[in-house]
């Protein structure tokens, strides 16, 4: 679906606008928006409200047609909930409704012009991507693999955005477009197949968006990751037949000596538990254990289409968790590169044994921040249920500051996340008879354990740990990758661009 600006004034009305569609706002007291209001040549929409055909109702719709003095073949009305204020929540089912209504009409083109400055709390922009994300939802299709392909999209392909043709929404909608297009590289890869989407397949696609955007791109083999002493992370790769991948990406757009931001992501690209093998139910779900890479580079995506203008470096940590001979056992003791030996209680919890040297290696880059990105407990799905990822900081006043900055960056995208606890008090939970660490703690509090582990190994740099267990995927019938937290983190790096 393809987006644009179409700016409208009295000279320019959007009664006279040549279209197959305009969508309007309509409310439960029988008012009117502005737009629909403009529309209202006849007294047509206002009759349509005192017969009840529409009730105003966020999310209700009714199309009308060949409306006297529009020039458009249908009108749309939206139902926004009370007209005292146009809620985040009235809007977006609004928006969806609107979205899906226009998939059904034999129409190339529409309008939509609901009230997107007049949403409570919520600026123009964030309206602006929350149409956009929706458009680009009912267009996506997630049957790369099939022969027989779902069927193809048949409603409105281009869609106008009435409001303001000025600087500050040609740019919401160039960073909407590029979170979406960002979001759709992270779901395609998360809805691949394990047996396509390997640790070599994010290397490759890691290296076509270097070409594609002008990325610094290195892969890091065995024999490299050797030389390194990454032993905690080559542990996990021991059982797979896949040959383990590390992925740098280096986004310079800011200035030579500026420090960068950090993003590690976990590419765990099935994870079967190893020799603590998971149950067979829903294993075939662990193909969404990558989605942490995904997400690093679906921003990557992102960012290199608005060419921020922020150093910002990319490493994907990406293989297989396999059961074999050659696999870790339960009970072995590793090294990390850190030099700290962990002992490895279970094979399950593999996804902090390859981020911990990984969080090591962004040490040499001497970061502003780290963020590190994962699907990393089932814990944290009980915590916070699917609706809000995990995110553990330090409790100081760099780690509090940078904490408020991914949660508002959030919050702004509509990618929220929610702050828990960690501290030496989980740290205690990880002790070993035997080795430095335990990679698993005692009962209680387990995704605070798992962020408490990682947690020492980046006392060199201002660190964030986001658990998207939770929110990188759905399961049942709607079934796919969500592209989670790509909206959070590009809008933070926005943030950070200035």
């Amino acid at each position: 679906m393809d987006f644009s600006i179409k700016a409208f004034d009295a000279k320019n009305s959007i009664a006279a606008a040549k279209t197959g569609c305009v969508a309007v706002g309509v409310f439960e007291n029988k008012k009117l928006s502005q737009a629909a209001k403009s529309l209202d040549v006849n007294g047509d929409i206002t009759a349509a409200l005192k017969s009840g055909d529409i009730t105003g109702k966020a999310g209700t719709t009714l199309l009308l047609r060949g409306l006297k003095g529009v020039a458009a073949e249908r009108v749309l009305l939206v139902g926004l909930g009370s007209d005292d204020a146009v809620t985040e929540k009235s809007f977006s089912s609004g928006v969806q409704a609107a979205i899906k209504a226009l998939s059904t009409i034999n129409s190339a083109d529409a309008i939509i012009a609901l009230p997107m400055a007049e949403v409570k709390e919520r600026d123009l922009s964030w309206a602006i991507r929350t149409v956009v994300q929706a458009g680009r939802e009912a267009v996506y299709r997630s049957d790369a693999q099939k022969s027989k392909k779902d069927p193809a999209y048949a409603g409105v392909k281009k869609l106008a955005l009435a409001v303001p043709n000025n600087a500050q929404a040609k740019l919401a909608l160039a960073q909407a477009v590029a979170i979406a297009n960002g979001m759709q590289l992270t779901k395609d890869l998360g809805n691949l197949s394990p047996n396509v989407c390997t640790p070599s397949y994010l290397a490759d696609t890691a290296k076509k968006l270097g070409k594609d955007f002008k990325f610094s791109v290195e892969v890091l083999d065995r024999k490299q990751l050797e030389a390194l002493k990454m032993g905690s992370f080559l542990s996990v790769t021991n059982g797979s037949e896949q040959p383990p991948k590390f992925i740098v990406l280096k986004h310079m757009g800011g200035k030579a000596k500026d420090a960068p931001v950090v993003l590690v992501g976990k590419g765990i690209t099935f994870d079967t538990g190893g020799i603590s093998l998971k149950p067979g139910a829903g294993m075939d779900e662990m193909k969404y254990d990558m989605c942490g890479a995904g997400s690093v580079l679906g921003t990557f995506r992102a960012i290199g289409e608005l060419d921020l203008k922020l150093n910002v470096v990319g490493i994907v940590a990406a293989c297989e968790n396999m059961p074999s001979g050659r696999a870790t056992k339960p009970g072995d003791i590793v090294t990390s590169m850190s030099g700290l030996t962990i002992e490895v209680l279970n094979t399950d919890a593999e996804g902090r044994l390859i981020l911990c040297d990984a969080l090591t290696y962004a040490e040499r880059f001497n970061p502003a921040a780290v963020i590190d990105v994962a699907t990393l407990t089932g814990a944290c799905i009980v915590a916070l249920g699917h609706h809000n990822s995990g995110l553990f900081t330090r409790d100081d006043d760099k780690h509090n500051a940078l904490a408020q900055e991914l949660l508002n960056a959030g919050k702004a995208a509509s990618d929220t996340a929610w702050r828990l606890p960690i501290g030496e008090l989980y740290n205690e939970q990880l002790k070993s008879n035997f080795a430095d660490l335990a990679n698993i703690g005692t009962p209680g509090g387990a995704s605070c354990t798992a962020a408490a582990f990682l947690e020492n190994f980046t006392r060199k740099y201002t660190w964030a740990h986001v658990d998207i267990a939770g929110t990188a995927w759905k399961s049942g019938g709607a079934k796919g990758a969500t592209g989670r937290p790509v909206p959070m983190l590009t809008n933070f790096l926005i943030g950070r661009a200035g």
